[in-house]
């Protein structure tokens, strides 16, 4: 009878998906996850979760190790907390896109300051300078074109040098 009991007793912990040390050090085994009291150090064991689990889990710990309010989280539902961290991972990923975009438009404002300055400096050399126009034909610019091109060039580089 008291080998059947033990053996009741050790096979307890098993289906229990948390277990922890207390500040007594007593081993306590329970499907909850243990009070907040309880150092990270004392949890002996944790619930073992699929790998699609695995991932939101991840995703929740890094929302929450960044989010200032993680102790705010921690009274949370798990679905709470779950949607959380989505909402945050959502925003992470909307900054990187913001990132992405201003990024590629700062590259695009300082190709475009390269040419107009190089447009400038051809301008301001005093060679000739011809184009094409609407009929394909080649024509030399004049000085009123010239101007006109100068001043759309000094628009570009007040617009876009900075």
């Amino acid at each position: 009878m008291l080998a059947l009991l033990s053996l009741a007793t050790l096979t307890l912990p098993s289906h229990a998906q948390w277990s922890w040390r207390d500040k007594d050090g007593r081993i306590t085994a329970s499907n909850l996850p243990p009070p907040k009291e309880v150092a990270d150090k004392d949890i002996l064991s944790r619930p073992k979760v699929d790998s699609k689990r695995s991932a939101t889990a991840a995703a929740a710990a890094a929302s929450a190790a960044s989010a200032p309010a993680s102790s705010a989280m921690a009274g949370k539902a798990p679905l709470d907390r779950e949607l959380d961290a989505r909402k945050a991972a959502a925003e992470r990923e909307q900054a990187a896109k913001t990132k992405a975009d201003e990024e590629r438009l700062a590259s695009q404002r300082a190709e475009n300051c390269r040419r107009a300055r190089a447009q400038q400096a051809s301008l301001d050399s005093g060679q000739r300078i011809a184009r094409v126009n609407a009929k394909g034909e080649r024509e030399i610019l004049d000085e009123r074109a010239l101007n006109e091109e100068r001043q759309r060039a000094r628009e570009v580089i007040g617009s876009d040098c900075r």
